[in-house]
């Protein structure tokens, strides 16, 4: 993944806020929205780009664009640095390679607990006989 690649691709607009928030909020843009393209990535491997698309297939339109949004400060220029750093993060959490699984068998304490449980259990069932016999 090469972040200055993927920075350079980014692409911002500034849209107004919703909510309350008086005069203020009516005349200006704080809310930024970043659109990604993850199909055409040249930052991204074809590997990465693949698990991005799995993994966030709900929040993938159907042009493969990620849109992600920050309206938490009234500045436009800290809303457009906590949006990438949403971004950013969001892109490491997904591209990260799923850890193999490692077989194990079951140890020797293990199966003799089973086998016991097993065994009291048969036993209970057991007495539920008639006990006219």
């Amino acid at each position: 993944m090469d972040e200055a690649q993927i920075t350079r691709e980014l692409s911002f607009k500034a849209v107004r806020s919703s909510g309350s928030g008086g005069q203020h909020v009516n005349k200006t843009s704080s809310k930024v929205e970043l659109y990604f393209n993850v199909e055409t990535s040249e930052g991204l491997l074809e590997e990465e780009k693949l698990r991005l698309q799995k993994k966030l297939a709900s929040r993938l339109t159907k042009d493969h664009l990620l849109i992600l949004h920050s309206e938490e400060s009234r500045s436009q220029h800290k809303n457009k640095i906590i949006v990438i750093e949403k971004f950013f993060d969001l892109l490491r959490e997904n591209i990260k390679k799923p850890k193999a699984r490692k077989k194990t068998k079951p140890g020797k304490a293990a199966k003799l607990k089973r086998l016991k449980a097993k065994k009291i259990n048969a036993e209970k069932k057991a007495r539920r006989g008639d006990p006219l016999k």
